[in-house]
């Protein structure tokens, strides 16, 4: 398997605050370059991730969330086992980040396990209106956010 680290901004960027992921991850590439650091952008989840995620050791994923108390521009440290389950998918035949891993690694793809794959993710607001911008809340979350993905590559032993 190969040593290389993905760190994957997750999202739509003209719905609001769902494109949080990827503002988070272009923040990160306007910073810095990272050494064996993959840096990408998708707006795919369950089984049309798997391509994405096939060959790397490591993964962090950073993404929008919804839960029911949350507040918006919180940031979450989260892994696989942390997600239950969705209160909805892009199509009724597609799985949840847990049950695509699974069934890729069944299939034979090449997939970091599910204790390297660590999910950064910010609690958001609107993903409903169309825009470019995060909301204030949201916007305000992405430099922590960003200090959460540097410290999950400098340290892969932090857990949620």
């Amino acid at each position: 398997m190969a040593s290389r680290m993905l760190v994957l901004g997750l999202g739509n960027p003209i719905l609001t605050d769902d494109g949080v992921g990827i503002h988070v991850v272009r923040a990160l590439a306007a910073r810095d370059r990272f050494g064996g650091v993959t840096l990408a952008e998708a707006s795919v989840g369950g089984l049309r991730l798997l391509d994405t995620l096939t060959g790397y050791e490591r993964v962090i994923l950073v993404d929008a969330i919804q839960t029911p108390d949350g507040q918006a521009g919180q940031v979450y440290l989260l892994h696989p086992n942390n997600l239950h389950a969705s209160l909805h998918s892009g199509s009724t035949h597609d799985l949840s980040l847990p049950d695509a891993l699974t069934l890729g690694r069944k299939l034979g793809l090449v997939l970091p396990t599910d204790e390297a794959v660590t999910i950064v993710a910010v609690e958001v607001e609107d993903v409903l209106t169309f825009g470019e911008s995060c909301t204030p809340a949201v916007a305000a979350a992405i430099p922590g956010a960003v200090e959460m993905v540097m410290a999950c590559i400098s340290a892969p032993h932090l857990s949620a």
